[in-house]
C-alpha cells in the first residue's frame, strides 16, 4: 500500500511533466502494476485471515462438544451432575473469549507492524546535527558571518569545499557566483546548519555555530530558496508564516518592502487569493517575491538568497533586485546568482570554481582583474545581445 501511494503522489505531483511528454500510458501501466502488486498482498492477507479465525472458532466450539459429549455420559452414568456440566461450559465460554479476543489482537498488531517498520525506520535514523551540551541560545543576532579555513565533502569523501575563508560584516551583501555544482549552495547550507564542516569554522557574531543552538541559530536565519514552496492556502498566510502572530499591517508591508504588494492587489481576492498546491496559481516572480516578503517578515538579520531571480523575465529580474536593494544594508545578506546583474552591487563577490574561491572583490574590482568573473559576465553580455 506504501508503494503504491508513493506512485500515486509522485504522478499526482509530476502530472504536467507526465503529459507533456506523453507518458500516461507508461505511467498507467506502472501504477496498474502496483495496484495489483498490491491486490495480491491482500488478498494473501485475506486468505491467512480466512484460515485463522475459522480456526480459533473451530478449536473452541471443538471444547464446548467435547465437554458436551463427556459431560453427557458421565452425567448417564450419574458420576457428575447436570449443573457441573452447565459449570464446565460457562468456564469454557470464559476461557475462549480472551483467546478469540487475542486472536483478533494478534491480526490487527500484524497489520499495524506492516506502518510501524516504515515510522520507525524514520524516528530511529539518528540526527547528525545536534546541539554540544553546552550550547547555548544566540537570541538576536547582529549578523556576521565568518569562515576560517572550512572544507566539506559528502558521504563519498569527493571534496566540495576547500578551505573557503571570507568575513561578512552586519548590514553587508556577499555573493557567490560560479558554474553550477561549485559548492555555492552548500555554503549556505552549512551556515543554517544542515550540514557540519569536516574541517575549518564557521562564526555568527564571532561565536563558533556549533556552540549555539540550532533552533536560535536557524531563527536567525531567513531563506528564500530558488525553488519556492508555497503552502495551499491564501498570500497572508503564506507571507505571514514567517511569524505567526504577525498582523496585517506587518504583512502588507513586507509585502511592499519585497515589490509583491501591487501585484496582490490586482488579484481577484488580494491577500486572501488562494495560491494552490506549491504556489500553482502564480507566477515564477510572484512566488519568489512573495518568499522574499516572507523573509523580510520574520526579521532574521540574516537573509539568503539562492538563486532568487534564476527562472525570470528581465522586467521580474528588475523587480526582485528593487526588492533586494531595498532589504540591502539592513540585513546581511548571502546571495547566491547565475545572472550577475542581479549581484552587481554586492559589498564582495566570491568566484567560485571547482569548491574554492578563485577571485574576490566588488564588480569594478573583478571586472578589472579580467579573471574568471569577467569571462562569465562577458559571456552573459553576449547571450543577452543574441537573444
Amino acid at each position: 500500500m506504501g508503494e503504491l501511494n508513493a506512485k500515486l503522489q509522485d504522478n499526482l505531483s509530476g502530472l504536467h511533466e507526465i503529459q507533456s511528454f506523453g507518458q500516461e500510458k507508461l505511467e498507467s501501466e506502472q501504477i496498474n502494476e502496483k495496484n495489483f502488486n498490491q491486490v495480491k498482498a491482500m488478498l494473501r492477507a485475506l486468505r491467512a485471515s480466512a484460515l485463522f479465525h475459522p480456526g480459533v472458532e473451530f478449536l473452541s466450539s471443538a471444547g464446548t462438544v467435547l465437554v458436551v459429549f463427556f459431560g453427557g455420559l458421565f452425567a448417564y452414568r450419574d458420576n457428575l451432575s447436570v449443573a457441573d456440566i452447565v459449570a464446565f461450559m460457562l468456564y469454557l465460554s470464559m476461557f475462549y473469549a480472551p483467546v478469540s479476543n487475542m486472536a483478533n489482537l494478534l491480526e490487527n498488531l500484524q497489520q499495524s507492524q506492516a506502518g510501524a517498520e516504515r515510522i520507525a525506520l524514520i524516528l530511529d535514523t539518528p540526527s547528525a546535527i545536534r546541539d554540544a551540551e553546552d550550547a547555548k541560545d544566540i537570541g538576536i543576532a547582529q549578523g556576521s558571518i565568518a569562515f576560517e579555513n572550512v572544507s566539506f565533502h559528502y558521504s563519498n569523501g569527493v571534496p566540495v569545499l576547500k578551505n573557503i575563508s571570507f568575513d561578512c560584516k552586519l548590514g553587508m551583501m556577499i555573493a557567490l557566483v560560479g558554474p553550477t555544482g561549485e559548492g555555492k549552495t552548500t555554503i549556505t547550507q552549512l551556515i543554517s546548519r544542515f550540514y557540519e564542516p569536516v574541517e575549518g569554522k564557521i562564526l555568527i557574531d564571532g561565536q563558533d555555530i556549533r556552540s549555539i543552538t540550532v533552533e536560535s541559530l536557524r531563527r536567525n536565519i531567513s531563506p528564500v530558496l530558488q525553488d519556492t514552496f508555497l503552502f495551499n492556502g491564501t498570500i497572508a498566510e503564506n507571507i505571514g508564516y514567517a511569524r505567526q502572530n504577525a498582523s496585517r499591517e506587518e504583512i502588507i508591508d513586507a509585502a511592499k518592502a519585497a515589490n509583491i504588494h501591487k501585484d496582490i492587489l490586482n488579484m481577484p481576492e488580494q491577500y486572501e487569493t488562494k495560491v494552490g498546491e506549491r504556489g500553482l496559481r502564480l507566477s515564477g516572480g510572484q512566488k519568489q517575491r512573495v518568499a522574499i516578503a516572507r523573509a523580510i517578515l520574520r526579521k532574521s538579520p540574516i537573509i539568503v538568497l539562492d538563486e532568487a531571480a534564476a527562472s525570470v523575465d528581465m522586467e521580474t529580474e528588475r523587480q526582485i533586485q528593487e526588492a533586494i536593494n531595498q532589504i540591502a544594508g539592513t540585513h546581511t545578506i548571502v546571495a547566491i546568482a547565475h545572472r550577475l546583474s542581479t549581484i552587481r552591487n554586492a559589498d564582495m563577490i566570491l568566484m567560485m570554481k571547482q569548491g574554492e574561491i578563485v577571485e574576490r572583490g566588488t564588480h569594478e574590482e573583478l571586472m578589472a582583474k579580467k579573471g574568471d568573473y569577467y569571462r562569465m559576465h562577458q559571456a552573459q553580455l553576449k547571450t543577452q545581445k543574441q537573444l
